[in-house]
């Protein structure tokens, strides 16, 4: 059995160390889904009162930081979290706008200064462009989007709403291993194990057929080698699982 290589070291982690970096990727999940409701809902006043109050909480985190560079990083994190959310499900449910999201992330950006957004603009481009940067918060991010697609997913009752949403999930799928060439297909390898738990544990056959779905068009796409891996590191996590399941 061949071993995956291990990975270098993020070079961003002594500004926002690992467990920062996960604490970012999860407020960016409660502030996008706080706003996503508040977006469905329709009720204007509502929306902008959550936008002021996620503001503030968000900066308030980010001054907590030691120093200019660790303040823009957490800010950096949060605005790649939050769009990264709605990017997804938008393309998931083919939404046209998301009102909260966007209105949240311009408030973060039009309170800093000239100096202020240089510094963010160059630690966000940073996380974007370098795969190895913030990579915990990348792995906390990713799974927590790809997990929440896959419950939508899930939870459908109609076959053509639940194939549509499988198709972007796969499609997001395919694009991180494109993306990430060094960690993304790990990503994926890590989000199939949580699937394949969650199964386990559930008998519905609408998830289970296209989950199935999901794995053969991830088959069809990705270089033979690769899906072996992704298989492989996904049987292995869930094998982990089930043994720390069993009584002593």
């Amino acid at each position: 059995m061949t071993h995956a290589p291990s990975l270098p070291d993020d070079p961003l982690a002594p500004l926002v160390p690992p467990e920062d970096q996960r604490q970012a990727a999860r407020m960016a999940h409660d502030a996008f889904a706080r706003l996503f409701r508040l977006s469905v809902e329709g009720k204007p006043a509502a929306l902008a009162a959550g936008v002021a109050e996620l503001e503030i909480g968000c900066r308030e985190w980010c001054s907590a930081a030691g120093s200019e560079e660790a303040r823009a990083l957490r800010q950096a994190l949060l605005a790649s979290g939050i769009d990264q959310w709605a990017l997804a499900y938008s393309q998931a449910f083919e939404l046209t706008q998301l009102p909260g999201p966007s209105a949240l992330l311009g408030a973060l950006r039009a309170g800093l200064d000239v100096v202020a957004d240089a510094r963010f603009q160059q630690q966000f481009e940073s996380v974007e462009r370098e795969e190895m940067h913030a990579i915990d918060f990348k792995v906390e991010l990713r799974r927590a989007i790809h997990l929440a697609l896959w419950h939508a997913m899930a939870a459908c009752d109609d076959r053509a709403e639940a194939a549509r949403i499988m198709r972007g999930l796969g499609g997001m799928m395919l694009a991180l291993i494109e993306r990430m060439p060094l960690v993304g297909w790990r990503l994926v390898a890590d989000a199939l194990a949580h699937v394949q738990i969650r199964l386990l544990s559930q008998n519905a056959p609408l998830p289970q057929e296209t989950t199935q779905r999901l794995f053969e068009s991830l088959r069809l796409s990705l270089p033979a080698q690769r899906h072996r891996e992704i298989l492989a590191a996904a049987g292995q996590a869930v094998l982990a699982w089930q043994q720390a399941r069993r009584p002593n």
